[in-house]
């Protein structure tokens, strides 16, 4: 602690809980301006080094990730083979420019376009352009690339931080994150959520206020930086993270534990699994299966729609991995906040309300019908559940029943393997929680999150109605008992698939209602477990 300045407090929004103490790491924004060129062939020949380089670096990055970040990454390769991006920059270098000003002007221009798109999954895409043209323009400069390294016990702060850079950091030294700008919504929020990393967004600007190597606190529970903090601060966090440290060892032991409440009840703990790439981190003898795999990583990649046999091979080897356990599939959730370029239309005003989930399936068989294929064809691998979402009224899952068995039969006339499996619905719209009883489901899976922001009619997304986005609204718990209700009524399973049965606040309210099978994201499993444990 410096005895000559005092205490500083910044505030911003969280983005990844944690707690870190450690030594700013401050990091700036510029480089170098000037951009020296040579003769036609240099420039192009540098363009096209730079460009090499930038390829090895992202295949490198997208080995060792190996999970969701992935897609991020793969997303800025297929860039450096788009010739619509790569033809502007090359003229301009024909016509004698250097190299370094076409490649920014060209970026420049796509990023200004995909940031003006009416469609939402461009105007996402406008960071991760901009990343790219950062990563080439420094091998274009010779600038020193990227946030590595930094300082042992470092808490990187800066402007901003695109995702490739985020995944460069060196998570031995750097303790935690602070950007000046960001989302918690953003793809560097996600990925620091998937990998426990805290990290704070939204600080405004730092100016002369923050002082490289100042020893620092990172608060990413409360949203705060401290710099030079007073002995009593530091004592007070010092404390909060032996408790938080204490925690994680007594809630690790129930990880590889049945979950059973308090009096012994079961409860079937389940996993949700975002992209394949997890499963190498995850232990299927900790879990009960997959009560939700999203298959929306598959059709959101840079090669465009997957066709039956990639899909194929990705199914069996979640029941591979499962080992005989059962793995629950949903089909593509398309449409709301998560559009697929040449699938989900644009421009509409309420893409929440509009057409998504089995609504825009059942519009394009085309694309269903190569999804149901290779599901078929991965059931007689395993215990192989499928469920649609965003159900609305009962016919709809008459036509998927259909389509299916259609699919199967077709599969069987051609002398391929195949089978119908289990054909489940997502509960998330209000009219199918109550009408519940008409839909011929085999099982039931509650999408809190969509049903929430329903039922209370508020975005998550939206900090000005925070207050009344409430899981624990009366109306909304109604809805999940009277789903729970009918599952016991009618023998069928029901579980709940949102981030409500990962929250110790909602836990304890969900198990009030009956309900006893919760599938969570895999860092939360041994945590429920805990939580189940206390429960009853």
């Amino acid at each position: 602690m410096s005895s000559r300045r005092p205490e500083r407090t910044f505030g911003g929004q969280v983005a990844s809980a944690g707690l870190a103490i450690g030594t700013i790491d401050l990091r700036s924004a510029g480089r170098a301006a000037v951009a020296t060129k040579g003769d036609v062939a240099h420039e192009s020949a540098k363009l096209e080094a730079a460009l090499a380089t930038a390829r090895t670096q992202l295949s490198q990055l997208i080995e060792k990730v190996g999970d969701a970040g992935a897609e991020i990454l793969e997303f800025q390769v297929a860039l450096l083979e788009d010739s619509e991006l790569l033809d502007p920059v090359r003229r301009q270098l024909a016509d004698g420019a250097a190299a370094v000003l076409a490649w920014r002007a060209a970026l420049d221009m796509q990023i200004a376009d995909y940031e003006a798109a009416e469609d939402s999954y461009f105007r996402a895409r406008a960071a991760d352009l901009a990343d790219l043209r950062e990563r080439v323009v420094e091998l274009l400069l010779g600038v020193a690339a990227g946030p590595a390294g930094g300082r042992p016990d470092g808490i990187y702060v800066g402007e901003d931080l695109a995702p490739s850079r985020f995944l460069e950091l060196d998570w031995q030294r750097c303790r935690g994150v602070v950007l000046a700008g960001g989302s918690s919504a953003g793809h560097v929020a996600i990925l620091a959520r998937a990998r426990g990393i805290p990290l704070v967004v939204a600080l405004g600007g730092f100016g002369p206020q923050l002082i490289d190597g100042a020893p620092a606190i990172l608060d990413a529970e409360n949203g705060r930086l401290i710099q030079d903090p007073s002995a009593a601060t530091r004592e007070q966090y010092a404390r909060r993270m032996a408790a938080r440290e204490s925690e994680a060892i007594e809630v690790a032991a129930y990880l590889p534990r049945p979950a059973t409440t308090r009096s012994g009840e079961r409860v079937t703990t389940l996993v949700n699994i975002d992209h394949p790439g997890i499963l190498t981190s995850l232990d299927a003898a900790h879990c009960d299966g997959v009560g939700l795999t999203r298959t929306e990583f598959l059709f959101s990649g840079p090669g465009g729609l997957p066709d039956e046999a990639t899909q194929l091979r990705v199914y069996e080897s979640l029941l591979a991995w499962a080992g005989g356990k059962p793995v629950t599939i949903r089909t593509l959730d398309a449409g709301g906040d998560k559009p697929i370029p040449g699938l989900t239309p644009d421009g509409e005003s309420n893409p929440f309300l509009g057409l998504r989930g089995l609504r825009l399936s059942l519009t394009r068989p085309d694309v269903f019908r190569v999804q149901l294929r290779a599901l078929a064809r991965a059931a007689v691998k395993g215990a192989l559940k499928v469920m649609v979402p965003m159900v609305t009224v009962p016919r709809e899952l008459t036509e998927t029943r259909k389509l299916f068995a259609d699919v199967v039969a077709e599969l069987t006339a051609q002398g391929i393997a195949a089978r119908l499996p289990s054909v489940g619905m997502m509960v998330e719209v209000p009219s199918a929680a109550l009408s519940v009883a008409a839909f011929d489901a085999d099982f039931f899976s509650i999408g809190s999150n969509d049903l929430v922001q329903y039922v209370t009619a508020t975005s998550r997304d939206c900090a000005a109605v925070q207050s009344l986005h409430d899981p624990l609204d009366p109306g909304v718990l109604e809805l999940i008992g009277r789903v729970v209700a009918h599952g016991k009524a009618s023998g069928r399973e029901v579980s709940l698939c949102g981030d409500m049965a990962a929250d110790p606040r909602y836990l304890s309210a969900l198990l009030d209602t009956g309900l006893r099978t919760v599938s969570v994201t895999p860092a939360r499993l041994a945590r429920v477990k805990a939580e189940i444990a206390r429960y009853g």
